[in-house]
């Protein structure tokens, strides 16, 4: 893998996001969507008590005590913001929180993946492109709409019909940002503290649905 020409840098916000060789699907299943949230929930930790492989053959009550156990130390390399998965590329706002922490969870959240995906597919060799792109955020406004871009892919991108189903999409965070679930993967605050009860942020999201349906994506925020 090439080495990246811009080091990633310590209490930074970035915009990450990957996709499948040639475009193809790296998501074919609901099973192959929860794996990869699994994993995600996984390696965003440092310090980790035990390979991830060993991890997966725990019973689920075990499962969750080494979780709970992670979390109380509250030690991570990356906080995520906001995340979604699509069906042959995924976006992340990831703040990286330890050295290298973006790059240590991508390596391992995509080589696991890839594993997992190829071993159940009955397919050998790379799944997703070699270097990840990571595009540092630089103002708060730049933020917030990244973090629409990323929760509206799936109107955008057709996979709900209506703005009424996309916080029931399964594989994103906007429902976090809805629900308030019990069990959260994101850090939400650095996004909701621009908002209030008046002006909520699921409102700032849907405004401008149609808009980006239309671009398909805020070029000059998003990918330059």
């Amino acid at each position: 893998m090439p080495g990246r020409l811009i080091p990633l840098v310590n209490q930074q916000t970035y915009h990450v996001f990957n996709r499948g060789i040639d475009h193809r699907p790296i998501f074919t299943s609901k099973k192959e969507y929860q794996r990869f949230l699994d994993l995600i929930k996984f390696y965003q930790h440092l310090s980790l008590p035990l390979r991830y492989s060993y991890y997966c053959r725990l019973t689920e009550e075990r499962k969750s005590k080494v979780l709970e156990s992670l979390k109380s130390q509250n030690k991570k390399q990356v906080h995520i913001s906001s995340y979604c998965l699509m069906p042959n590329h995924f976006h992340f706002l990831l703040k990286q929180v330890s050295d290298n922490g973006i790059s240590k969870f991508m390596a391992n959240l995509q080589n696991s993946y890839t594993r997992y995906f190829n071993i159940k597919n009955k397919r050998v060799g790379p799944l997703l492109l070699d270097q990840f792109k990571g595009v540092r955020i630089e103002t708060d406004e730049q933020l917030l709409h990244v973090s629409r871009y990323i929760h509206l892919n799936p109107y955008t991108g057709y996979l709900v019909k209506d703005l009424a189903r996309l916080q029931n999409y399964p594989w994103s965070s906007l429902r976090e940002f809805v629900e308030n679930p019990t069990e959260e993967l994101c850090e939400k605050e650095i996004i909701l503290s621009n908002f209030s009860k008046s002006n909520p942020y699921t409102q700032f999201v849907y405004d401008q649905a149609d808009y980006q349906r239309e671009l398909g994506m805020i070029k000059h925020l998003v990918l330059e």
